[in-house]
């Protein structure tokens, strides 16, 4: 996977800080309650201080702590060794930090069918957990995520574009627009790491070219992205992969892993999401934080959950992509120009949230 490199291997690193974004992580995002069990699953790919400082966190809130460590597997949304399945099955609350996150297996259905909590943290790291979550107001960019929830509900064409050649259009419908960083407040829920909303329009009125910049993982090959990767969309469908540019290496690669599969279900679109939390200015190869870089549109393909709304299915894989610099228009209005909210709403949040820019 390719990755902007920051390992630093002196255990005190960001040590105070680790501390205050596990708390918060716990105790205000996944809402532990004394008694509660809490599973954190980590593969032998994963930031070891985080996994130990968030399982302290979890003791310190009266949560039992029980961490669970395995090898990390050839993929993604794999089905995890029996007794990974057997512990998330019987959680209240589960974070993953596992690189090959389980997430959209079957093991994670049952787990969330039996009502547990769960947010999917994958290659979380140090610098990550303090940047992205003991730093920002987490209020703030609720704020924020909830006014642009807001503003998607009340629109019904949605159109992006980017100077890299995106340009696609889907019609909402009635379909749901999901704040995907909150608090993990009821069982069987799946929340995410804050900054980001989540919406599928309907899958018919979902037309034209998308074109990933920032990166896009998986497959593992990839993640930072050196070559654009041009995607057509027919009806919600991907219907062609080529490179945006003379090199198209990265597009082929993406592309024979998509193929690879033999199955439809994998080039259909999951989902649409903006990205917007303060503490990711840029891609880095960590699909987690690549999703929410400030202002980034991204869109999942593959398997989609039936929490997003519309008809579920199940696919081989799933796999994320973002565009980086954006402009979005809701039913002919802009609301972000090349990257840069320009709704005065959406603005004024910016500032109070101190976003550079802004």
């Amino acid at each position: 996977m390719e990755m902007h490199s920051r390992l630093e291997p002196r255990g005190e690193y960001l040590g105070f800080e680790l501390a205050v974004a596990a708390r918060k992580l716990v105790e205000q995002v996944m809402l532990v309650k004394p008694g509660e069990h809490v599973v954190l699953t980590g593969d032998t790919s994963s930031d070891r201080r985080v996994v130990d400082a968030t399982a302290q966190a979890v003791a310190a809130a009266g949560g039992h702590p029980v961490v669970v460590w395995y090898e990390t597997l050839p993929g993604s949304s794999m089905e995890p060794p029996r007794p990974v399945a057997g512990a998330i099955a019987d959680a209240d609350v589960w974070i993953e930090f596992a690189v090959s996150y389980v997430m959209h297996s079957e093991a994670f259905r049952t787990a969330m069918a039996n009502g547990c909590r769960y947010t999917n943290l994958t290659a979380m790291d140090v610098h990550m957990l303090v940047a992205t979550v003991g730093r920002p107001d987490f209020a703030g960019v609720m704020r924020l995520g909830n006014a642009l929830v807001r503003l998607l509900e009340q629109a019904d064409e949605v159109r992006i574009t980017s100077r890299n050649g995106t340009d696609i259009t889907g019609r909402n419908g009635d379909r749901p627009i999901n704040l995907r960083g909150k608090p993990a407040e009821r069982p069987g829920e799946t929340v995410m790491l804050s900054g980001q909303i989540s919406w599928n329009p309907l899958e018919e009125t979902q037309q034209g070219t998308l074109v990933f910049d920032g990166a896009l993982w998986p497959p593992d090959q990839l993640g930072l992205l050196r070559s654009p990767v041009r995607c057509t969309i027919e009806d919600g469908v991907v219907t062609a992969i080529d490179g945006a540019d003379s090199s198209g290496q990265e597009a082929e690669i993406f592309r024979s892993w998509m193929e690879s599969f033999d199955d439809p279900n994998m080039f259909r679109v999951a989902h649409w999401s903006l990205g917007f939390n303060p503490g990711v200015p840029a891609p880095t190869g960590r699909i987690v934080e690549d999703e929410r870089v400030f202002g980034c549109v991204e869109l999942g393909i593959g398997t989609k959950g039936a929490w997003i709304g519309g008809e579920p299915w199940v696919a081989a894989a799933h796999t994320d992509g973002s565009i980086l610099g954006p402009s979005i228009y809701l039913d002919g209005e802009a609301i972000e120009i090349d990257g840069r909210y320009v709704h005065p709403e959406l603005v004024q949040i910016c500032k109070e949230l101190e976003v550079p820019g802004y």
